[in-house]
């Protein structure tokens, strides 16, 4: 939270000192913000890649787009709700629950939520020291020191509803509240049996988990698991991360995957959202060079299971270029 709110302050320094400032652009300049999660995961680097494109490929429209740090998915709605980020990347999960007013935004719907494109699977990495390892599932997580991820993160409110599909609440393990770099430094330092680190693959934190002999692995999900917490959710579906995705990894491991989204605040203007959208999928090889889960996103994909209707500027842009949108997506505001 503390880098987000200094990227922003940095960008409102600058809009500031520009002459005429209207509409969140200043002397021709428009200063877009991307709310990420803690940098250890995908959520940072992507958002980041993301920003420095459309700096790049949209520096003579005045575009300085930035991704910043922050809690992860539930901080992100808060950010957006009071006008502190302009896009986030979000879990399905959390998107659902705050567009429709449920689990954690229950009797708080945030109905201006405006999608702009399913980016990537989210992958849910629940990681355990081997000493601690019985079945090799997620259900091993019982009785043990546990980080569910930061409060008020994505991760933390994915991982009590996953944990409600197997019967289990945070009185049943001890849990921490650690981003994904420090879940695995505290593994290393033997103050931590495990962790969850739902991201693209591959997950930074896990590949240096695996290649610095921490002496833990991924547990897996069981078919019947599956079915337990899509009972509660059904925003996952069943997902292989193969073998040799991560160093030392020898056998594929079955999990579960949500899908990650791009919002945008219903605020933005059109034409910009338009714009940003358009120069995202004329430049995919740009952010396929960003980070490998993004290579996953394809125009084909877009509409994949978003949770919320799209902001206009992207439901034109997915117009125009023939993907048919299903009612749901189409944005009340749409003309």
């Amino acid at each position: 939270m503390k880098y987000l709110k200094q990227g922003i302050i940095a960008s409102m320094v600058l809009m500031l000192a520009a002459c005429g400032s209207e509409g969140g652009s200043a002397g021709g300049n428009q200063y877009i913000t991307i709310a990420t999660a803690s940098t250890g995961g995908t959520y940072y680097p992507i958002g980041v890649g993301i920003g420095n494109l459309w700096s790049q490929e949209l520096k003579d429209e005045g575009i300085n787009a930035s991704g910043q740090s922050s809690a992860g998915s539930v901080e992100n709605i808060d950010l957006m709700k009071k006008g502190e980020a302009d896009f986030s990347i979000l879990q399905g999960l959390i998107a659902s629950q705050a567009y429709n007013g449920e689990g954690s935004f229950e009797g708080n719907a945030y109905e201006d939520l405006r999608t702009v494109a399913m980016i990537w699977p989210n992958v849910e990495h629940f990681v355990l020291k081997d000493n601690q390892i019985d079945t090799g599932t997620i259900s091993d997580i019982e009785g043990k020191t546990f980080s569910v991820g930061p409060q008020a993160s994505g991760t933390e409110e994915s991982t009590l509803v996953m944990m409600e599909g197997l019967g289990l609440t945070k009185e049943n393990i001890k849990p921490e509240y650690l981003g994904y770099d420090d879940t695995i430094s505290a593994m290393r330092d033997g103050r931590l049996d495990g962790g969850s680190l739902p991201a693209g693959v591959p997950v930074a934190a896990i590949t240096d988990m695996y290649a610095s002999n921490v002496g833990a692995s991924v547990l897996e999900i069981t078919d019947e698991q599956f079915e337990q917490i899509s009972a509660v959710s059904n925003a996952w579906y069943q997902y292989t991360i193969p073998a040799e995705t991560y160093p030392n990894q020898t056998e594929d491991i079955e999990t579960i995957a949500q899908p990650n989204i791009l919002a945008a605040s219903i605020d933005l203007d059109d034409d910009t959202v338009y714009m940003l959208t358009k120069t995202m999928y004329e430049n995919l090889d740009f952010i396929y060079g960003v980070h490998n889960s993004a290579k996953e996103m394809t125009l084909e994909t877009a509409l994949d299971g978003l949770p919320a209707p799209l902001h206009n500027g992207a439901y034109r842009f997915f117009e125009e270029e023939g993907i048919e949108v299903p009612d749901e997506l189409i944005p009340p505001e749409a003309e």
